[in-house]
């Protein structure tokens, strides 16, 4: 492309699930200087654009009265990089899936504007793959057929041969086709494909709300309607369809459909997240707390100015390596310049620190907390004499730092952050509880407890009994005692897999009682 050109990319957001999106489109995303979204694609992904990105939703999604009309999307994206900018249009699926990326891309080109496509996942391919329905299996089906059930609203049954096409292939996907179902369903019986031929449709295919319903393709109108099946979803008529009694991976994953509210800090909590979305669950991000980073302690500025260095830095916390490296960062010192050696209480402090640059000991002490870790520091190396740093919260047990002194060590025990309570909306999230939206709630800290009950007042405290309480460790429990909610699942340790574990145990449990 021309340098100081704009460009435009169009992008397949793929068909539901944030993390289907390929790494080229997210490249795309990362370098945007503008975003134009449908309402099919992720709204997650918009986060990938830089801050300044401008960010414009033009909502398509099928024929249900678009805000802008396909031309009034040409001529934008046309605009957008005439002035120069590099313009993603993120769109749900392929592009060229019935996306009308053909069409924006023809415009791009008639006007001289550089364009490319990046391909995206199909929901005819990924809704169904999520459903456990594969297009393919030579045990059933050797073809298929991806057809539009709303080519033109006014000329259905005349744009498509219907009965000719249910006869041609094994597998026949249907897209945009749930307004028109019975009349679509009716021109393939009459082309002559047999009524008890299985048949099912995925609404949200890939997301946790995803829901499929079976039937035969006589029954399967009605089946949908009974259900309250609506748009989004993918159709799919054929023999392949018996492989989802087999093959439906996604439904059984351990928290499919749980909605889980999840109260850390964006930066700590994203692996939190990852973590739910890879056993099904969808989170739902509000912040309870916020970390405030503090200056250097008088000592520790002068020590570092000086050049003098530690012999060990323990950490109990990512919030301390992120404090402690952003204050060296800034003066220009190396993490290993400071102390040969690092210590850290959990898997996750550890990763941080690793990332950050600081040269970690593997003491096997992932586990055990903050008294785990004097065990196996003291087990390894002599701490008499030593000068230890020890980057904490404000407010955190001093317990640490007691048994470390104990062995003769010379502690530098600095309040590297505080954390504070984040601002949130209150009042919409104790309706969320009073609508029973919300299936677990996550609680790190007993001060993220804090920061919700105050939020969220005694009507959200007693709605939130009806769900599912998990917390870290039992001082985090201890603090949702006291604010008159009993925890549930409680992991002893911070890692995103503790978590997942524990919640599931608590669901199995749940429904073991509902089934006793």
């Amino acid at each position: 492309m021309a340098e100081g050109r704009g460009s435009v990319t169009l992008v397949g957001a793929g068909p539901g699930a944030p993390d289907l999106l390929t790494l080229r489109g997210e490249r795309a995303l990362r370098g945007a200087d503008a975003v134009v979204y449908d309402a099919l694609a992720p709204r997650s992904l918009l986060a990938l654009a830089p801050a300044g990105a401008l960010r414009i939703d033009v909502g398509r999604r099928g024929h249900e009265e678009p805000p802008r009309t396909q031309e009034e999307i040409n001529a934008l994206l046309i605009e957008l990089a005439r002035e120069g900018k590099h313009v993603v249009r993120l769109k749900g699926g392929d592009p060229y899936v019935f996306g009308r990326g053909g069409e924006e891309a023809s415009a791009c080109h008639a006007a001289g504007v550089a364009f490319e496509v990046v391909p995206g996942v199909s929901a005819a391919l990924g809704a169904l793959s999520y459903a456990g329905i594969p297009v393919t299996d030579r045990r059933h089906a050797a073809s298929f057929a991806v057809v539009t059930g709303h080519k033109d609203p006014t000329r259905v049954r005349e744009a498509i041969r219907w009965g000719a096409l249910g006869a041609a292939v094994d597998t026949l996907v249907i897209l945009m086709g749930m307004r028109n179902l019975p009349d679509l369903v009716a021109e393939l019986l009459a082309g002559g494909r047999a009524a008890d031929t299985p048949a099912a449709a995925v609404m949200n295919g890939t997301r946790p709300d995803q829901r499929v319903v079976e039937a035969t393709l006589a029954t399967l109108p009605d089946a949908v309607a009974a259900a309250g099946l609506g748009a989004p979803a993918a159709v799919v008529v054929g023999d392949v369809v018996r492989l989802r009694r087999e093959l439906a991976w996604f439904e059984r994953l351990p928290l499919f459909g749980r909605r889980v509210l999840v109260t850390r800090p964006a930066g700590p909590g994203e692996a939190l997240c990852r973590a739910l979305e890879e056993a099904g669950a969808e989170p739902v991000r509000v912040p309870m707390i916020r970390t405030v980073e503090e200056p250097l302690a008088p000592s520790l500025e002068a020590a570092i100015r000086g050049g003098k260095r530690f012999d060990l830095v323990v950490f109990t916390s990512a919030n301390g390596v992120r404090a402690l490296s952003s204050q060296l960062v800034a003066r220009g010192v190396e993490p290993a310049a400071i102390a040969p050696r690092a210590v850290c209480v959990g898997d996750a402090t550890r990763a941080v620190a690793e990332a950050a640059g600081f040269p970690v000991l593997r003491l096997g002490n992932g586990s055990g907390g903050a008294a785990g870790l004097l065990v196996a520091v003291r087990s390894a190396l002599p701490l008499a004499g030593r000068r230890v740093l020890w980057p904490r919260a404000a407010g955190a047990d001093g317990a640490l730092s007691v048994g470390l002194r104990a062995e003769g060590a010379r502690v530098e025990d600095w309040v590297a952050y505080r954390t504070e309570p984040a601002p949130f909306d209150g009042p919409a999230l104790a309706a969320e509880l009073a609508r029973g939206a919300l299936d677990a709630l996550c609680f790190a800290s007993p001060s993220a407890v804090r920061s919700f009950a105050a939020g969220v007042g005694p009507e959200g405290l007693r709605a939130a009994r009806d769900t599912v309480v998990a917390a870290i460790g039992s001082v985090t429990q201890a603090a949702l005692a006291e604010s008159g909610l009993e925890a549930a699942a409680v992991a002893a340790q911070p890692a995103p897999e503790a978590w997942v574990e524990a919640l599931a145990a608590a669901f199995r449990d749940d429904r073991q009682e509902e089934n006793a």
